[in-house]
């Protein structure tokens, strides 16, 4: 059986190519964090990271690779079924390129080209364009077991509690999880949910009005008329979906008059700007960000391709939507900009996500008292951007820092992994490309904080050190041995 410390390529045996790849870098660190014990008396978790996806798994295996090895994953999700690839995900492939790593960890094994060349052989993956969507669940389910992560499913956290020395997650089911950090690392909707416009009629129900991020049961829309709001990646993947599953007809409405040509974010997915954006000022940060902003994004190639490969696909561009209201069994749209008015059977709002703390159930209490953007920048004249104030504004660690004296103590612990960090870290919480730079940020600053915590501890076992170099030589002293056993590093404070 051929095993390699580099990529071998075919590779037959990926799992001992890991093993090998880790002895030769001494990996994963031995267990070093002290115990701890909460007000039950039971063992803290060292990490409790919650979301079991991409960036769950990214941040639980570079904490183990580190010796931080008492961390726990939960997801609300069944097992095999975290994170947005086989439910709301609806592209057939991915939008990255392939050539990039994955959630590798600075590990060749663990890259996906290495998962895919070892299920498919080298002559497949110069055949493959984009990465499938289903491979990309399969690998990173593998990767979680080839990491030997701990995940505990069908587990939905509805509030986390920071104490002074711990975190207390509640979960729906009335259980309580305590650990010494809790990592949030739940995609996009964990920064405050679905953009739902405001001239949608509340009343409307999911069995007519549907956000991308809800699980659409598109075989429920066959033979029906269908609108879809917006001109995003997810809009094109809706409306080719719903046609591709029986709908009669979908209408793309589009407020814009051309949609965006250049997709800056993929040149910004670059090692320097995931290494470099939280060491620039919070102004050039503030503006960078702005620039992309200002630039949008078009929706991929292939899901355009894909849509209008369906004749009974129409485009409605500079057509903005002015209202969506029931009308007895079926929902009548407004349009713009000279308002008319058309009849479908379902709507799906490709509207995007919203930035808002006390949305997200996990950090409804403590919303209050987290520092937003707005609360520590004023932006100059034409840089105003509410949406990017509501922001949370994160310390270096990805961690959660106090809007004004007299917040919870604990706040600290508490470190928002994924799309929320991008105004004061980057792109390292949210797409593909800046897994493992985030992971691997986000592992350092937590070991960083447990060494100092810990310090007591770690300077004990440096103190009972006393492996005897010179034993065996005519040098060697039992004295000065026993000497040095146990004498405090220094005298604590």
């Amino acid at each position: 059986m051929a095993v390699s410390g580099v990529m071998p390529e075919p590779l037959e045996d990926l799992a001992g190519a890991l093993a090998r790849e880790l002895e030769f870098l001494a990996l994963p660190a031995s267990p070093w964090v002290a115990p701890a014990v909460g007000p039950d008396g039971s063992r803290l978790l060292d990490v409790l990271v919650v979301g079991a996806g991409m960036y769950g798994v990214a941040a639980a295996g570079a904490l183990r690779l580190r010796g931080v090895t008492n961390v726990l994953l939960v997801d609300r999700a069944e097992a095999g079924r975290e994170g947005p690839w086989l439910t709301t995900a609806r592209m057939q492939t991915l939008r990255s390129p392939k050539h990039l790593p994955g959630v590798d960890l600075g590990l060749p094994a663990l890259t996906f080209r290495a998962w895919y060349t070892a299920h498919h052989g080298h002559d497949a993956w110069l055949r493959l364009g984009k990465i499938v969507t289903a491979d990309w669940a399969d690998y990173l389910n593998w990767v979680r077991g080839a990491l030997q992560l701990t995940v505990r499913n069908d587990a939905e956290v509805v509030a986390v509690r920071p104490a002074d020395r711990y975190v207390s997650a509640h979960l729906r089911t009335g259980g309580v999880l305590r650990a010494r950090r809790v990592v949030l690392a739940t995609g996009r909707l964990g920064v405050g949910g679905p953009n739902l416009p405001a001239f949608v009629d509340p009343e409307l129900g999911p069995d007519r009005v549907a956000h991308t991020s809800d699980l659409i049961d598109f075989a429920h829309l066959v033979g029906a008329r269908v609108a879809v709001v917006g001109a995003g990646p997810s809009a094109w993947d809706s409306a080719a979906t719903a046609l591709e599953s029986g709908a009669r007809s979908v209408d793309l409405y589009v407020r814009r008059r051309v949609l965006p040509q250049v997709n800056k974010l993929r040149a910004s997915a670059t090692a320097a700007f995931f290494e470099g954006w939280g060491a620039l000022s919070i102004g050039d940060r503030w503006r960078l960000a702005c620039y992309l902003d200002d630039r949008q994004t078009p929706p991929p190639r292939e899901s355009v391709l894909r849509a209008i490969a369906q004749a009974a696909l129409a485009v409605h561009l500079d057509t903005p939507v002015l209202s969506v209201a029931a009308d007895r069994d079926r929902v009548v749209l407004t349009l713009g900009p000279d308002p008319r008015k058309v009849s479908v059977d379902f709507v799906v709002l490709a509207t995007g996500y919203r930035v808002d703390l006390a949305s997200v159930p996990e950090l409804a209490e403590l919303a209050p008292h987290v520092a937003t953007w707005g609360d520590v920048y004023q932006a100059p004249a034409g840089l105003e951007r509410p949406d990017r104030a509501r922001f949370p504004f994160l310390g270096d660690g990805f961690e959660l820092t106090a809007r004004e004296p007299g917040a919870p103590a604990g706040l600290s612990r508490v470190h928002l992994f994924n799309h929320g960090a991008f105004a004061s870290l980057g792109a390292v919480a949210s797409d593909i490309p800046g897994v493992s730079f985030g992971a691997t940020r986000l592992s350092s600053r937590i070991c960083g904080a447990f060494f100092a915590e810990d310090l007591g501890h770690v300077l004990g076992e440096l103190a009972a050190f006393d492996e005897a170099e010179l034993a065996q030589t005519p040098f060697f002293s039992a004295e000065q041995v026993a000497a040095q056993r146990n004498t405090p590093v220094w005298p604590r404070e």
